[in-house]
């Protein structure tokens, strides 16, 4: 599978991601072509290499009569419609757009049809997500992966007035997508690049195992303390990993001495309630050689701060650890099987094609060891025996 990984260690707008997209491999006069296809006149747009604290980068430019024009969702929408573009870069571009809209919406409280882009309406951010979206399709990259994204700090001079950065557009956007401010007071990720890489941006993370097949950097406008560049990696993932199901997780780690034992069952079920996928206690020695405990759970991003709240309430504890984890699993799929002592669920485990387990569910073979007044092992082991079979049956 073909990937593109999106390193936004500086942020990302819509020109920037252009540029690393042509600096990765997208011939310049391809997406002139495919641009041509869209109803647009008077504007040009043209390349160069660049410099970003010593990175050499693509910076495209885009000059336009018709630049700060005012246009409204249903007109981009239109516009899009009317070309001659591939289908995928049709519907991809239109999701960009949408996205926005739906922030801008939200913020302004106006319905989806009102809301107008300002500069983003302006050609040259038209330019930027189709070319975006051609860009893609051109290297067929079938999934986006990035970073966290960087968003900068302080203020930003736009056609609404001075606001805040990260702009409450850029946080609308972005929900459920970690995000960092890396200290430098400017705007890193405008509003375009946020709906470009909230719309493509399938995980957030680190970068997974791959082939690269070629890197490219797009050039930002100013001049910053870091290099003002956003870094796209194309490459293969690996062929044995197909087979893998595989996400990021949240761990959060601390370790307690003092607190009441009998409380462990209760913090344990309401962090489970609150959507933790795992929660383990462990024993251990702390200063002084107290006896302690270790309280582990694992949880998805966007339960982070819920989890935390349950922690800090319910325990004893005044600091954690946390740290982000890769989680990678057999495939799961659940069938149910008929015994002579009855129906019963069984979990089944995949890795790279193959199966690994073979798990009778405990619930299934306990109301039927009840039901028959039999050993609950002697249902676990007969329901296993019978899934077996049936798995080594030719299909």
């Amino acid at each position: 599978m073909k990937i593109a990984y999106f390193d936004c260690f500086s942020g990302i707008s819509g020109d920037m991601a252009l540029g690393a997209l042509l600096d990765a491999g997208l011939p310049f006069k391809v997406l002139k072509k495919e641009l041509d296809k869209l109803p647009l006149k008077n504007y040009s747009i043209t390349t160069e290499k660049v410099e970003k604290r010593g990175f050499a980068a693509t910076k495209v430019h885009v000059r336009a009569e018709e630049k700060g024009i005012i246009r409204y969702w249903t007109n981009i929408e239109g516009l899009i419609d009317e070309s001659d573009l591939d289908s995928p870069v049709k519907e991809n571009s239109k999701k960009v757009f949408l996205a926005l809209a739906q922030a801008e919406a939200k913020i302004h409280k106006k319905k989806l049809n009102n809301i107008h882009f300002h500069e983003v309406g302006a050609t040259d951010s038209i330019i930027d997500i189709v070319g975006v979206a051609i860009g893609l399709n051109y290297l067929k990259i079938e999934k986006v992966f990035a970073s966290p994204i960087a968003t900068g700090m302080g203020l930003t001079k736009t056609e609404h007035g001075i606001i805040l950065v990260p702009s409450p557009a850029v946080l609308e956007i972005l929900k459920d997508v970690p995000i960092y401010s890396s200290g430098e007071n400017a705007e890193l990720t405008t509003p375009t690049g946020a709906s470009i890489i909230k719309t493509y941006g399938e995980r957030f993370g680190e970068i997974p195992p791959l082939k690269i097949v070629s890197t490219g950097y797009g050039a930002g406008t100013r001049d910053l303390k870091i290099p003002n560049v956003l870094r796209i990696i194309v490459g293969e993932t690996i062929a044995s990993r197909k087979e893998i199901d595989e996400d990021e997780v949240i761990l959060i780690d601390t370790n307690i001495d003092d607190m009441n034992p009998e409380f462990y069952g209760y913090v344990m079920e309401k962090l489970f309630d609150a959507g933790a996928l795992d929660v383990w206690i462990t024993p251990v020695y702390m200063k002084k050689n107290r006896p302690g405990t270790a309280l582990s759970v694992l949880a998805p991003y966007e339960k982070e701060e819920l989890v935390l709240d349950i922690i800090f309430k319910e325990t004893n504890t005044l600091g954690v650890r946390t740290s982000r984890k890769v989680r990678r699993k057999a495939l799961r799929e659940i069938i149910t099987v008929k015994t002579k002592f009855g129906e019963a669920k069984i979990k089944i485990g995949k890795f790279k094609n193959q199966t690994v387990s073979i798990s009778p569910e405990y619930e299934d073979c306990a109301r039927i060891a009840k039901e028959k007044g039999i050993a609950v092992k002697r249902v676990y082991d007969e329901t296993r025996r019978v899934a077996e079979k049936i798995l080594k049956k030719p299909t």
